[in-house]
């Protein structure tokens, strides 16, 4: 038997977590002088409640090496191969430390690490590829290793942020890009490429507005898109008439068989800021939509 494991970042809901038994590794947020555990004892309002109160971003940290430890003996104990899904390893370290426990516990052979390139609903859309392949009876740990490296490069993560405030509270823009960007009222829209975020457009205007010409953009993406899964990914504090909006107009596309709305976890909450949404699906080829 093949158990999927992967770490918190991958953003699907707990409905699907159970749907396929998947076992999930939280990643910490550290506020200040306490330490939280994503998705258990969080959550994004708080973060942004704590961020705003503090003019500083929370930090997040990957699980420990005992943590990854523990969770594998659930496995070696059942006598389960493992395929472990993370964040992307140019982002966090887990992928590594998982890696690392493994060796530890002298059980590689058992444990197949996919470092997803990715990261929120991205990692989620390979999860479930593999999920779906273990239920349609894939058994070989290495066959279903090489099924889903080959989707890593079709996978699409994009979204719009709203504010560049908390980009640059967690250091990764200048305050003087950040107050020109809130002045001129730019929202860009990130990328996840090659395991690493870049910026593939800039928007004006209010959020919503930028969200529908967002969608504009990726729509004739969408109509070739691989049909099995897509996502609608945000941050929060967006009017809910917004994300209702975008959720059918991908419906009404009548090409995708799951149409899912998510709300992202701490750990992508925190370094998007609210008002952040996403629409992440699997291209239908590597080389269409960036």
């Amino acid at each position: 038997m093949i158990r999927i494991y992967a770490d918190s970042t991958n953003d699907l809901t707990p409905e699907l977590w159970e749907r396929y038994n998947i076992r999930v590794i939280p990643l910490y947020v550290n506020m200040g002088d306490k330490t939280y555990i994503d998705w258990q004892n969080i959550s994004p309002d708080e973060l942004y409640a704590w961020s705003d109160e503090h003019n500083t971003t929370p930090v997040t940290a990957a699980f420990s090496l005992g943590d990854a430890e523990s969770a594998l003996r659930e496995a070696i104990d059942k006598g389960e191969d493992v395929i472990f899904f993370g964040i992307s390893s140019g982002l966090s370290a887990s992928c590594n430390t998982f890696r690392i426990a493994a060796e530890n516990l002298d059980y590689s052979d058992h444990v197949a690490v996919i470092d997803s390139r990715n990261l929120c609903t991205g990692i989620g859309l390979l999860i479930l590829k593999a999920a779906e392949k273990i239920e349609a009876g894939e058994t070989d740990l290495r066959r279903l290793e090489d099924y889903v490296n080959h989707f890593i490069p079709y996978v699409r993560t994009t979204s719009v942020i709203e504010t560049l405030t908390y980009i640059h509270r967690g250091g990764r823009c200048s305050a003087a890009t950040a107050l020109i960007g809130s002045y001129l009222k730019i929202k860009p829209k990130i990328l996840v490429k090659d395991g690493g975020l870049g910026v593939a457009k800039k928007y004006r205007g209010k959020q919503p507005d930028v969200i529908r010409k967002y969608y504009e953009d990726i729509e004739p993406l969408l109509k070739q898109a691989d049909p099995d899964h897509v996502f609608i990914s945000h941050t929060g504090r967006l009017p809910q008439e917004i994300i209702d909006e975008i959720a059918d107009r991908v419906r009404a596309l009548g090409h995708f068989k799951n149409v899912h709305v998510t709300r992202a976890g701490s750990v992508v909450t925190i370094h998007c800021g609210p008002g952040t949404l996403g629409v992440f699906y699997v291209a239908s080829d590597p080389n269409a939509g960036w």
